[in-house]
C-alpha cells in the first residue's frame, strides 16, 4: 500500500472504530474515529462532485473545528492540495497567498464573512484570486450570496471510501511562512514528508495509545496540524479548542483528562498567571511540548513544581515540525539548549564555507530527514538556496556542545517570534516603506513580557511632519495584528555595513 495521509484516518477507524477520536470543544461535539472517518469521506466525495481533482489547491479559512480536520483528511484522500490560511491575516495578505497558491476553492467559516466578501469583491485581477468555488461553513441563513453550503454538500454526499488519488511524493499541503524578502513563501509538504514527521515524533516523544491530546494552537500552524495528524496515527484523542484561553485550558485538562499537549511559551506564561491549585486539577497531565520560541528555564522549573514536564522543541514549517527536542531534566542541566536532533532527523552546524563546526563553534543550523519539505511553491531560487544536498539551511545560528546539544544563538534572518508567530522584518519593512513620508525603515524585535517579542519600526523620514501614530495607522489594514509594530522611533540615518546591509544589532542596542 502506498502512503497517503488520508488513509491514516481510514486505518485508525478500522482498528479503533469506537474510540473517541475528536472532541470539538466549542460546539461540544464528540466523534469516534469511525464517525470522523465517515464525515471525512462525505467531504471528500462532496469535493469531487464539485469538480476538485488531484493537484487542485483547496484553501481553508477555518477556526479549529471538526470541519477543519475532516476536510484536511478528505483533501488528502482525493489527492488535492490543502492550503491552510492564517485567519489573523488581512484580506490583502490572504489574497496574495490564495493567488500565489493558485487555489480554486476556498472553504471558510461564517466568522470570516467580511474577509471573504472583500476577497470576492476583488475579482480575479492582480489583487484578487482565482477562486471559483466559495464554500461556506455555518448556518445556511447566513450564507453569502453566490457561496455554496458545506453542510448541504457533505450531507448529500456518499460516505463510502473515495478512490485514493495521491500518495508518497505527491503534494499534500502548502503552508505559507512569512517571507524574508517581504513576501510569504509556501512550504510544500508531501504525503511522505508528513508521514515521516509523524513517525519521527512518535519515535522521539512519549505518545501512548489512548492518550488525550489538547490542541489549542491554530491548525493553520505546523505545530498543531502535525500533532493532530500524529494523534490519529498513534491512536490518541484530539481534544480541540477553537482558540486559546488559559482558564479554559486548565478546565479542559481536568474535565477531559488530558495526558499531553503542546503550548508555545507565551501560552504557558498566561496559564501560570491564572493557575489556581484549588481548581486546576491535572493529575493525568504527563508532559507538554513547547516551542516556536526559546523556553525560559524558570518556566520549565515552575511547571516542574506542578508535576508537569515541559519538553522544549525546536522546529520549522519547512521540517513539518521536528528538528530538536530536550527533556525537562536536560533543559535544566543544559540551560539554554533546545536539545538533540529528533529520531529520523540529522542536525549539523556549518560555518560560512560549509564546513562542519567544532563543538562550541558558532554556525548555521542544517536539518536533514525524510520529513523535510519538497520545495517552496513557485520559488525555485529560494528552494535552491534553502535545500542543498538533502540539507535544509535554516538560517538559524547556533552552537553544539560535545554531547550533541544545540544552543540557538541568533536568528540569522532577523526573524521575530511574537506569541509563537513568526514575524519577518522584511515583510514589515516592505509595507512601511510604501508610506510616502518614509525614506527607509528597519524593523527589530523588542522583548515583551506578554508576547516574548514585539516588532518595533525604526524610520528615516522623508517628510519631517511624519508622526509615529501615522505609521502605526498605515499598517493596520495591511498587516495582521500580530505583525504590526508596537512602537515607531525616528532616526536620521540607518546604520549599515560596507555592503549596505542594515546593522540590526546596532538598532537593537540603541532602541531596546
Amino acid at each position: 500500500m502506498r502512503d497517503n495521509v488520508g488513509l491514516i484516518l481510514t486505518k485508525r477507524a478500522f482498528l479503533s472504530p469506537d474510540m473517541e477520536g475528536f472532541v470539538d470543544v466549542e460546539s461540544e461535539r464528540r466523534f469516534t474515529f469511525a464517525e470522523w472517518n465517515l464525515r471525512s469521506n462525505r467531504t471528500a466525495n462532496a469535493l469531487r462532485e464539485l469538480g476538485v481533482g488531484k493537484g487542485d489547491r483547496v484553501a481553508l479559512l477555518l477556526m479549529n473545528s471538526v470541519e477543519y480536520m475532516e476536510t484536511f483528511f478528505a483533501i488528502a484522500k482525493i489527492g488535492a492540495v490543502c492550503v491552510p490560511l492564517n485567519w489573523r491575516l488581512t484580506p490583502e495578505e490572504l489574497s496574495f497567498i490564495i493567488r500565489d497558491a493558485g487555489a480554486g476553492t476556498l472553504i471558510f467559516g461564517d466568522e470570516f464573512q467580511a474577509q471573504v466578501l472583500d476577497l470576492i469583491a476583488r475579482g480575479g485581477g492582480e489583487n484578487g484570486t482565482n477562486v471559483t468555488r466559495w464554500v461556506h461553513v455555518g448556518p445556511d441563513e447566513q450564507r453569502p450570496d453566490g457561496c455554496l453550503s458545506y453542510l448541504d454538500a457533505t450531507t448529500a454526499a456518499s460516505d463510502a471510501e473515495p478512490e485514493i488519488a495521491a500518495a508518497d511524493s505527491d503534494l499534500l499541503y502548502i503552508m505559507y511562512t512569512s517571507g524574508t524578502t517581504g513576501l510569504p513563501k509556501g512550504a510544500v509538504h508531501t504525503h511522505a514528508s508528513a508521514l515521516w514527521a509523524s513517525l519521527t515524533i512518535m519515535a522521539t516523544t512519549d505518545f501512548r495509545y489512548g492518550d488525550r491530546f489538547l490542541v489549542s494552537l491554530p491548525l493553520f500552524h505546523v505545530g498543531a496540524l502535525t500533532p493532530a495528524t500524529c494523534n490519529v496515527h498513534a491512536g490518541c484523542t484530539s481534544v480541540v479548542m477553537r482558540s486559546f484561553d488559559p482558564v479554559r485550558v486548565w478546565q479542559l485538562v481536568s474535565d477531559e483528562k488530558i495526558d499531553i499537549m503542546l503550548k508555545v511559551p507565551a501560552m504557558l506564561n498566561f496559564m501560570l498567571q491564572v493557575y489556581d491549585p484549588e481548581r486546576c486539577r491535572h493529575e493525568r497531565l504527563r508532559w507538554c511540548m513547547s516551542g516556536a520560541a526559546p523556553v525560559p528555564v524558570s518556566l520549565i522549573e515552575a511547571y516542574e513544581k506542578l508535576g508537569i514536564e515541559v519538553h522544549q522543541v525546536y522546529g520549522l514549517t519547512e521540517t513539518c515540525g521536528p528538528a530538536c527536542m530536550i527533556s525537562p531534566e536536560d533543559a535544566i542541566r543544559k540551560a539554554g539548549s533546545t536539545g538533540k536532533a529528533f529520531f529520523h532527523t540529522s542536525v549539523r552546524l556549518v560555518d560560512n564555507d560549509g564546513n562542519d563546526c567544532a563543538p562550541g563553534e558558532a554556525g548555521e543550523v542544517l536539518v536533514a530527514g525524510r520529513h523535510l519539505m519538497k520545495e517552496y511553491w513557485n520559488r525555485p531560487e529560494a528552494t535552491a538556496e534553502s535545500l542543498v544536498d538533502g540539507w535544509l539551511y535554516t538560517g538559524d545560528g547556533a552552537v553544539m556542545d560535545e554531547d550533541g546539544f544545540v544552543y540557538i544563538q541568533d536568528r540569522l534572518k532577523d526573524m521575530i517570534i511574537s506569541g509563537g508567530e513568526n514575524v519577518y522584518p522584511a515583510e514589515l519593512e516592505e509595507v512601511i516603506g510604501r508610506h510616502p513620508k518614509v525614506l527607509e525603515v528597519g524593523v527589530i524585535g523588542r522583548e515583551s513580557e506578554k508576547w516574548g517579542e514585539s516588532p518595533v519600526a525604526i524610520v528615516v523620514r522623508s517628510d519631517e511632519s511624519l508622526e509615529g501614530e501615522e505609521v502605526l495607522e498605515f499598517c493596520q489594514d495591511k498587516l495582521a495584528r500580530f505583525k504590526q509594530p508596537v512602537a515607531v522611533h525616528f532616526i536620521d540615518q540607518l546604520p549599515r555595513n560596507p555592503s549596505g546591509k542594515i546593522l540590526k544589532r546596532l538598532l537593537r542596542e540603541q532602541f531596546n
